[in-house]
């Protein structure tokens, strides 16, 4: 993903927290992982050394995914606005397609609850929940893995 879309790709991860994350979370919850978008270190590595798609609708990134490294979703996230549209399907098929052509034998990810269902829907598989600590607070994420021999 090139440096130019670093800055919308982080609105879009902001966004996507702050306007479906009361489905799933509590405002705390909301606030510090949205918080994440902005603070140094955090998404720096997956968006500079990871390959990125973008899916683009009226001339705006509405959604964005990130592999880093290579066997690992790092990142998927869509604006409200656009969610419920095929945005993340469309671009979890091109990243699954991109990683079989390149001879990844799977891919892993750690979903939140928004991304669970999807993952789900799309063979992937649940490895274990986790708890996780952002900013001090307690999450949920599920370790899930797709295998494609």
């Amino acid at each position: 993903m090139s440096g130019e879309h670093h800055s919308t790709v982080r609105e879009v991860y902001e966004d996507a927290i702050q306007s479906q994350g009361h489905c799933f979370y509590t405002k705390d919850q909301i606030q510090a992982w949205a918080g994440l978008a902005w603070l140094p270190g955090i998404l720096e590595k997956p968006l500079t050394d990871g390959k990125g798609w973008v899916s683009i609708q009226n001339l705006s990134i509405e959604a964005f995914a990130v592999r880093y490294p290579m066997n690992r979703l790092a990142l998927l996230y869509c604006r409200g606005r656009s969610s419920r549209k095929g945005l993340g399907t469309s671009l979890l098929k091109v990243i699954e397609d991109e990683a079989r052509r390149e001879g990844q034998t799977r891919l892993i990810t750690e979903a939140s609850s928004f991304s669970y269902p999807l993952f789900l829907k799309h063979g992937w598989v649940l490895e274990t929940p986790e708890i996780i600590k952002i900013g001090g607070i307690p999450f949920t994420r599920y370790l899930m893995i797709k295998n494609f021999l």
